[in-house]
């Protein structure tokens, strides 16, 4: 069944189509954490970032030259992206007081994140969408875009779904959001972006190793996509136990990181019997690197500074995963709709009001 799977997988990676692309925003609001903006917004097109703002800035900016290229077609663009974030930002400050009062809290560090999106599938044209919160590092709500209703995760979070719920206006625009307007907006980004998001490019591979006694690391570094696959093997066949798989991640200048340890006690008997495998989509060819000992970097110094790198990567993937924008559009009914990733939907605020009103 393992090389069933594994022999399925490997044939998805090597191909080049279909490729599922994602618009995603995240949202956090925070309060009383030292040396962090108190409200942040990023988006990001297949995991590339393309706009970030924040409080201490209160300025929306591209983060992709391509992405300028939507003002051709709206000049207020930015200026437009930086109201609303402004907007979303005081949203964010009343939903803080919103949670402490339902938590009984009176102060402390906090932090509201919120992560909204949709993907899209550019063979079959099938999309797909999210809307979720969290408090404090916990799920609080999210909707459901297979019945259009909101799940309360925490009893706290019940007043909301009640009223949300019940506001059928909200509700329609959501599902014309995340149905139309949110791809719509996707397939345009691409487009502007294909250069760079459709790109290939081949790592940098190393075998790690802090101590003799120590797993051996196979790092990879510098690939684009992330649609990536890497594995040990031994003798020609794929090795599942001694092995620990290390979550992707992504570097600064938009590529990725991955790594997969072997448990393997390195002499003379086992060199050249393993090797790990690296496989990237739209690559025919595989990377392989044979375990040798003199392959293997375990100097002191470079791992600590490695080790330092990947630590600063893990951290700035931290900040990601709760760094926030909301993906908001407005609506022109007797125009055609523009380009505009912030609708200013009030259901952002967690008031018990009637969501016109608030939430």
């Amino acid at each position: 069944m393992n090389l069933l799977f594994f022999f399925l997988l490997a044939v998805e990676i090597h191909s080049v189509a279909p490729v599922i692309h994602s618009l995603k925003y995240f949202l956090t609001a925070s309060s009383q954490v030292p040396n962090f903006p108190e409200f942040v917004n990023v988006g990001y097109v297949d995991e590339v970032e393309i706009v970030h703002y924040d409080s201490n800035s209160r300025k929306a900016e591209p983060k992709q030259d391509w992405m300028n290229k939507i003002t051709a077609e709206d000049p207020h663009y930015w200026q437009t992206q930086t109201e609303i974030s402004v907007g979303n930002e005081e949203r964010s400050k009343h939903n803080m007081e919103i949670y402490k009062k339902r938590f009984n809290q009176t102060g402390g560090v906090h932090i509201e994140q919120r992560m909204l999106g949709c993907e899209w599938n550019d063979e079959t044209d099938e999309v797909d969408g999210w809307y979720q919160y969290s408090y404090d590092g916990e799920d609080f709500i999210s909707l459901d875009m297979k019945t259009w209703t909101w799940t309360a995760a925490k009893p706290q979070a019940v007043p909301t779904k009640h009223n949300w719920d019940h506001n059928i206006a909200g509700m329609d625009y959501k599902k014309y959001y995340f149905t139309e307007l949110c791809p719509s907006y996707l397939k345009k980004y691409v487009n502007n972006g294909r250069e760079v998001l459709m790109r290939t490019e081949l790592p940098e591979v190393s075998l790690l190793q802090k101590t003799p006694s120590s797993p051996v690391s196979c790092f990879a570094t510098g690939f684009y996509p992330d649609r990536a696959m890497m594995f040990w093997r031994k003798d020609g066949e794929e090795l599942h136990e001694d092995v620990e798989h290390r979550e992707l991640l992504p570097n600064h200048d938009g590529t990725f990181q991955m790594a997969v340890d072997l448990n393997v006690e390195v002499t003379a008997d086992v060199e050249g019997k393993y090797e790990c495998v690296f496989q990237l989509a739209g690559v025919k060819e595989d990377m392989v690197t044979k375990l040798e000992r003199r392959s293997i970097l375990s100097n002191a110094s470079r791992e600590g500074n490695l080790s330092v790198a990947v630590a600063v990567t893990l951290a700035l993937h931290a900040v990601v995963a709760v760094v926030a924008s909301i993906l908001i559009v407005r609506r022109n009914k007797k125009r055609k709709a523009k380009y505009d990733p912030a609708p200013r939907d009030s259901s952002s605020e967690l008031s018990e009001k009637s969501e016109g009103s608030g939430g």
